[in-house]
């Protein structure tokens, strides 16, 4: 599999992640009970910032591990998102709440996207506080396992997406995991740690630093 195929599914499911940070607690629901969109909305609107370290695998469609990517992200409301991966896939996509810098230092290559027409196709609107018409976009599914667990799955219901599900699991509040199928059977397995809550993020932290001389494509341009 290519690195630049494995950049673009990272890409998308950081996007997916923008500006999307934890659930706050709410009383335990009995294991089993099913939840539903207007759940994962209430949660989702109560966020201001999230930060955390991650490692990222990908498994193709026979199961088998082809990736593994560590790395880490802040994320602020409105839409404001920095993710940084390390080699040998090293990336760094930056939002400043109006564009989208995706850096790939490997091809000393920036490009530049309008935030809304960036990620009209993936949750990022959506889940970074878009989330009163969930349903019109998204088929929202969701189970509490237990005391502790909260699973929420969401289908698009374009069959031009970029991905057949999104799968949020939270721990005790916290969201620990993520997982994405794309429509070529491949899954991307996004796990959190050293999370940190609600903290203050700068403005600056959401701003792209790349050397002079790099090439700079403007999506549309």
């Amino acid at each position: 599999m290519g690195q630049s195929f494995l950049k673009s599914l990272f890409t998308l499911l950081a996007l997916a992640m923008m500006a999307t940070p934890v659930v706050a607690a709410e009383p335990a629901k009995a294991d089993g009970v099913k939840l539903g969109a207007d759940e994962l909305a209430r949660v989702l609107e109560s966020y201001q910032s999230y930060q955390a370290d991650f490692i990222q695998i990908v498994v193709n469609e026979n199961g088998n591990r082809v990736q593994e990517t560590r790395g880490s992200l802040k994320a602020k409301r409105p839409g404001m998102f920095y993710w940084e991966t390390s080699a040998p896939l090293s990336q760094f996509i930056v939002s400043d709440g109006d564009t989208v810098e995706v850096y790939d230092p490997d091809l000393e290559q920036v490009t530049v996207h309008d935030l809304d027409d960036r990620v009209q196709s993936t949750p990022a609107l959506l889940l970074s506080g878009e989330v009163d018409d969930l349903e019109k976009t998204y088929r929202v599914s969701g189970r509490s396992m237990g005391e502790h667990t909260r699973e929420y799955t969401l289908e698009p219901r374009s069959p031009d997406s970029l991905f057949t599900s999104l799968r949020l699991t939270f721990f005790d509040g916290e969201l620990q995991e993520m997982r994405m199928q794309d429509s070529l059977g491949q899954l991307s397995i996004l796990s959190f740690d050293d999370i940190r809550l609600n903290e203050p993020v700068e403005a600056s932290a959401f701003t792209l630093e790349y050397p002079e001389g790099v090439d700079i494509i403007r999506d549309g341009a």
